[in-house]
């Protein structure tokens, strides 16, 4: 299970999507999520589908990936798609004792996974599909005028993108800690819930240790090599916007006009 969990990666491909300049990315991925909330009907949610297919395709990923990225959280789908199933009051279908099954409830069920979905696969295709360094520059530069007001805002960046890619790190050594737990006979998949969160616990303790050691190494690793953050610092490649970037956006602003228009056209 914990290796099905991809987010942080990065996979290195030459594509239209990976090429694009990561604050087009970043823009983009806001407005997608922005359109997603707002979208109301299967037309909103079909021209979204659409655009994220096409995004998908683009870049190569594949849906294999994406499909792992959401594995993980089916248990958390599946919950949310029953709440709005029996707990939404609309005209009833199936009564089984105390439970209702209503038209309203299946169509908003199927509306939220649909919605979590998506939101996951396109938040996933953006780490899929850019560098931490990368992700890092785009940050900083979008969060930019801020230093006007004395914000650490290439901190808050590098803080981020390390973050992002230490997870994959932080997996693995969680599987490995897990694996040596077994062969010492340690039990993780029978008994109740409460049992197995407490069998659990001895992984948290070496888990912590391993987490503070990579991060001591990793501040020895940026002090020797004189970092002092982000004042005076320069880059060896500067970000430039380049013609695919805005027609990206332009498409970007086009897709969550028609989401606006197809919404105030809905009945």
């Amino acid at each position: 299970m914990l290796k099905d969990i991809t987010l942080g990666q990065y996979f290195p491909d030459d594509t239209v999507v990976h090429r694009l300049d990561p604050r087009t990315k970043l823009v983009l991925t806001l407005v997608f999520i922005a359109a997603l909330f707002v979208a109301r009907g299967i037309v909103s949610y079909a021209l979204m589908l659409a655009a994220l297919v096409c995004c998908i395709a683009a870049s190569r990923v594949g849906a294999r990936a994406l499909l792992k990225s959401i594995r993980p959280i089916i248990a958390v789908i599946a919950v949310t798609a029953a709440l709005n199933v029996f707990f939404t009051r609309g005209t009833p279908i199936v009564r089984l004792w105390a439970i209702t099954i209503t038209r309203e409830g299946l169509i908003g069920a199927a509306y939220m996974v649909t919605r979590l979905v998506m939101l996951i696969s396109g938040t996933f295709l953006l780490t899929y599909t850019t560098s931490p360094i990368s992700l890092t520059d785009g940050i900083e530069s979008l969060l930019a005028p801020l230093k006007r007001i004395k914000l650490p805002v290439h901190e808050f960046a590098m803080m981020m993108s390390i973050a992002l890619r230490f997870i994959p790190t932080l997996i693995e050594e969680t599987d490995k800690i897990m694996s040596a737990q077994k062969a010492r006979g340690a039990d993780f998949e029978t008994g109740s819930l409460i049992r197995r969160a407490r069998a659990l616990l001895p992984i948290l303790i070496p888990l912590f240790i391993s987490a503070f050691r990579r991060a001591d190494e990793l501040a020895t690793a940026m002090e020797s090599r004189c970092y002092h953050g982000g004042e005076g610092r320069t880059r060896m490649k500067k970000l430039a916007m380049s013609p695919g970037d805005y027609i990206s956006l332009v498409c970007g602003a086009a897709l969550a006009l028609a989401v606006v228009l197809t919404n105030m056209a809905a009945p």
